[in-house]
Formats: structure tokens, sequence, C-alpha cells
């Protein structure tokens, strides 16, 4: 018996031991799993820590990055994003290719090796002022101007970028690949009921599931590391939630790409649609991750964010995450603004708090460094320069 000091339903007692025997689960264990309770809740997070720890043992990961938010003009207005301005909105704005550039520099000067690029989903199908920025920069597309700025960053600064631009066709994802040591695409949710009137995706043609399921089937025919994640709490059913997590396995078994999976909680902020709806609690969000490990196995990275729970986010580690994510000495989160980053010293102190190593490690996890398929030959030199024969950082510089 796996919990001998547990007295649990007898039938949740045999799929956890299931889950940490490793046999496959199905969606409606996964539904079991994620609503548990009370001594289940807490043997749920004793399971999924043991998971964790067959695949990822004691080390605790993140990211050195600059965040570089190319443009917040975005074709879509999701309920619950603060990023994306409107065009009459004076924050309204799309970089200048000098802004780019001084930008990632800036950030290597503070040991920064990841140029996270978010931007809102092709803008230029809705705003004329933008394709007129874009004509000024020379392109026509925003995932063509997205490409030059990858390119000018990797070569101009060795920083490695990591683009997330939305949904693409498989020629845009190519186009991005010389120039990107990994890529992003949040599913979100696989939950079409979503996209109804009066919903968090009403209106949003980028979040149909099927598409950004495209686009991550995309990235893996072309062999590029991957990341995605679930979005919770914006109305999403508790098995919608386990839908979405198989939704992510099933691709990733497809094409062995996805390097990790984020489990994001949303935030209630003043300027947004939804700003009246409750946000997830931390319980939801140990359930969520718990479940995720026991559903992705011992090997997947299963990341939380930090900020986004100051209070409470070493909690996340007793439920199976094994990285923290990005994280930036110089820039805020422009996604969650109103949520600054720990200083990595605290994240430090709170990982091994909890008896873990934190370790820094590349937009490309060292497991996916190994394997020529996801490495281009144009970020070799920087993931060289930087990492030792484990694939993690070899050096933190510049710790804050």
């Amino acid at each position: 018996m796996f919990y001998l000091h547990q007295r649990l339903d007898p039938a949740f007692e045999e799929l956890l031991g299931r889950a940490v025997a490793g046999a496959p689960l199905s969606r409606a264990d996964g539904a079991r799993l994620i609503r548990a309770r009370g001594s289940e809740l807490a043997a749920l997070m004793l399971a999924a820590s043991t998971v964790r720890d067959q695949g990822r043992g004691q080390v605790v990961t993140y990211s050195r990055n600059v965040f570089i938010p190319l443009t917040n003009l975005c074709r879509q207005k999701c309920g619950y994003c603060t990023f994306a301005r409107g065009p009459k909105d004076p924050l309204a704005h799309t970089m200048s290719p000098d802004e780019v550039l001084a930008l990632a520099e800036a950030g290597r000067r503070r040991g920064c090796k990841e140029a996270l690029f978010s931007l809102g989903e092709k803008p230029e199908e809705v705003y004329d002022f933008v394709r007129d920025d874009l004509r000024r920069y020379g392109h026509e597309t925003t995932i063509s101007y997205l490409r030059e700025m990858c390119a000018r960053v990797l070569s101009e600064t060795g920083l490695l970028p990591h683009a997330n631009p939305g949904i693409m066709t498989r020629e845009e994802v190519a186009s991005l690949r010389e120039c990107n040591v990994s890529m992003g695409l949040m599913l979100e949710t696989t939950s079409e009921r979503l996209h109804t009137k009066g919903e968090a995706h009403f209106n949003c043609p980028g979040k149909i599931p099927q598409l950004r399921l495209d686009t991550m089937r995309y990235a893996g025919e072309l062999g590029i590391a991957f990341t995605t994640g679930v979005l919770i709490g914006i109305g999403e059913a508790w098995e919608e939630r386990v839908d979405s997590l198989f939704a992510v396995k099933e691709v990733h078994e497809e094409y062995g790409h996805i390097q990790e999976v984020i489990i994001q909680n949303f935030r209630v902020k003043d300027d947004i649609p939804m700003r009246h709806k409750d946000e997830p609690s931390v319980y939801e969000m140990l359930r969520t991750i718990a479940t995720a490990r026991l559903i992705l196995g011992p090997a997947m990275n299963i990341q939380a964010p930090p900020n986004l729970t100051p209070d409470a986010y070493g909690a996340y580690l007793l439920a199976g995450i094994n990285d923290w994510g990005g994280v930036s000495p110089i820039t805020k989160d422009y996604i969650s603004p109103e949520a600054p980053w720990p200083k990595i010293t605290e994240l430090r102190e709170v990982t091994e708090e909890v008896g873990f190593q934190l370790r820094e490690r590349l937009a490309v996890y060292p497991e996916f460094v190994t394997q020529d398929r996801f490495v281009r030959e144009s970020c070799r030199p920087s993931i060289e320069r930087w990492t030792d024969e484990s694939g993690f950082v070899r050096w933190e510089e510049h710790a804050w």
C-alpha cells in the first residue's frame, strides 16, 4: 500500500499507486485526481512530488531573461488580458529596431541569456498604423519583423531568442526556426465553450484550440523545442483543465518536442473585462499542478510562475513543479505588470528551504541541448559559451 498513514478512499489510493508506478492515466482518472480535497489533496501532492523526483531529481531551474514586448497591439482582446492595447491608447507601441537592440544589450550586461519576445498577434490585420510602422521597418507582417529582430539580437548580442507570437502557419514557424533557440505558445484551454459571448475568448480567432494545437504540431514537425501550458481560472471547468493537459500530452507523444508545460493562474487586473471574476486559489493551483505532473509524467518540466503567487509559491514545489520559468533582473512581466519578479536571492532561499537546488538554465532545456534536431547552428556558439557538460549554465553571474 502506497500510503501507510493516510485513511483514503481505496479507489483513490489505488489510482495514486498506479500513477506513481508509471501506469497511463485516463481522462476519468485525471478528473478524479484534480478534485482531491483534504487528505486526498495531501496524498495527491506527495504522489506528484514522488513522480517529479523520479524524473527531475532535486534540481529546480529558472531562465534569466530580458522581456522584449515587440508590439502590444493585437488583433484580439481576451477577457483577461492587460498586455494588448487599443489604437488610441497612449501606451500602444511597436518597438523600433534600435529599441529592441538597446534593451537586449542592457539585458546581456545584466547577465541575461534569453531574449523573450512576447507580442500581440497579427495586429497588422486590423490596424492601418501598424502596417505603416512595419513598412517603415521594411516589413509587411509582424512575423517577418519579428524574424529580423530575433536574428539581429542573436547575432549582435548573443542572447538566445525565444519567441511567442501567437498562432502561426507552418511557413511562419519555419521562418523563425533558425533564429530561435526555442519557441512558445500557451494552449491555455481546449474549451470551445469559452468562445461564446460573455466568455473569456469571445471574438478571439487566435484562441481557437485546434489552431493553437496546429501551431504546436508544426513546431514538432520542424524540431523546435517548445513551451506551452494551461491558464486556469478563466471560466473553464475542472474536466476541461484535464482535457487541456491531455491535449498537450498527446502532441508531445507524437513529436517529443514539448520542453515545458506552464500552469499559470489568472490574475485580476483593474483594466480587464474579467476584473470582477474570482482568481483561482492556491489550492486550485496545487491540485492542477499535481494532476498535471501525474498526467504528464516524470520527464516533463512543469513550471509555475512565482510572481503570480508571491506569498505562497514555495508550496508549488510540494505539488510537483521543477521550474520557475523566466525571471528578469531588468524588465517587468509585461503580461502581469502588477506582479514583480522575485529577486534571485529570494528565489534561491525559497527553493532551498523546501529542499531543492536552484540552477540557471537557458531558454532551451539541458536534455534538448544534447539532441541535434533541436539545436540550430546559429544558436550553438551561445549555448556552448554558457553551459557546462550538464547543459545548465556553468556560472551564474550578477546575482540580484
